[in-house]
């Protein structure tokens, strides 16, 4: 089956060097070019491609609104090719992501044939992949905690909440980071599969939509509770007795960092304070650590079907019964707030004290 592909960028030279990098491949077809965001708007509402391409910086209608256009009309599958990981264009990559990208890409430096073919062969790779996935609007309801859950044995007492996603996680890690309140009861990791160069940028995106201090995780600090610590470019996340450290081994599951090294590193030390959640993302990463955690005595939950991107990972985790809790990403904060205690927002500066 052919993979229909719309390439929507107002540089020529690139559209050619894409189309260039695409051509002779089996199962991927350009069925049009577009040179602004409304051609590409018009070229996925009357074509019905697979996946579309998108440049953010275009006349006309940039990408950031013919993404949005796209998914309001036609929901189709958008890979993000960025310029660089500068501040401004990571900051639109991400802005992209919120308004329903799936995933995000650096172009390639065109006077290095080395990262040209790797771009080209990682291009190839995420054009198959995003293009089977289903984007679909779903209207938001209202939901209830379902009863089945409940509230932790003992009470609260979790100082951990251990986060790990990949494809379609930075916006399902974004929503759930953005429920949590400033004085959140415990130290939050984040361990997002994500292009290199990209996940400094992204701690800044989520520590701008959220209540809680997002900062990347560095080489032998403390965690503290009320943070979120992200798992940087290119090393493993581990924590050693509330210490972290960053180390070069080789990938896991071709991810470094991995969830799965974060997880077992969890694991191997006292387990009982810890809540692993895996959100939506492709293959088996963090399936095996889930397991070695809730063995150790954690909690593990993960993100059910229907409000997945990419089942993949949270599926495996329920195939090696890793899992106690299958939840929707929307009742994973009710989920949280049971399990870290009944956390309420700090009062404001100058509020009364409560009579006692």
């Amino acid at each position: 089956m052919t993979t229909r592909i719309v390439l929507a960028d107002d540089s020529l030279l690139a559209r050619r060097l894409l189309k260039d990098m695409l051509h002779g491949v089996d199962g991927i077809e350009v069925v049009a070019e577009a040179a602004d965001g409304v051609q590409a708007v018009e070229a996925t509402q009357s074509l019905a491609p697979d996946l579309v391409v998108m440049d953010l910086l275009m006349p006309v209608l940039d990408g950031l609104d013919a993404i949005e256009e796209i998914m309001s009309q036609a929901p189709t599958p958008v890979l993000v090719l960025s310029g660089n990981v500068e501040a401004n264009e990571v900051d639109r990559a991400f802005a992209a992501i919120k308004r329903g990208a799936l995933d995000v890409m650096e172009k390639p430096l065109l006077e290095d044939e080395a990262s040209l073919a790797l771009f080209a062969k990682t291009l190839r790779e995420k054009i198959l992949f995003l293009s089977r996935i289903r984007v679909i609007r779903h209207p938001r309801r209202r939901m209830r905690l379902p009863e089945a859950i409940p509230p932790p044995h003992g009470g609260a007492g979790h100082t951990i909440l251990a986060i790990g996603a990949s494809t379609g996680g930075p916006k399902a890690v974004m929503r759930l980071l953005k429920s949590l309140p400033a004085n959140f009861p415990g130290t939050v990791f984040v361990v997002q599969h994500i292009a290199p160069g990209f996940a400094r940028g992204y701690a800044k995106w989520l520590d701008r939509e959220c209540a809680l201090p997002v900062t990347t995780a560095r080489d032998g600090a403390t965690c503290n509770s009320g943070e979120v610590l992200v798992a940087p470019d290119g090393s493993h996340l581990t924590l050693d007795n509330g210490t972290i450290r960053l180390v070069d081994t080789p990938p896991v599951n071709c991810c470094r960092p991995s969830i799965d090294v974060f997880f077992s590193s969890l694991a191997r030390q006292r387990c009982d304070q810890v809540v692993a959640v895996l959100l939506t993302g492709m293959g088996r990463d963090g399936a095996q650590g889930m397991l070695r955690i809730r063995e150790a005595g954690g909690t593990t939950i993960v993100q059910d079907e229907p409000s997945c991107a990419v089942f993949g990972m949270p599926k495996a985790a329920i195939t090696l019964d890793a899992v106690d809790r299958v939840v929707p990403l929307d009742l994973i904060p009710a989920v949280l707030e049971r399990l870290f205690g009944d956390v309420r927002p700090a009062p404001s500066p100058g509020a009364a004290a409560p009579v006692t």
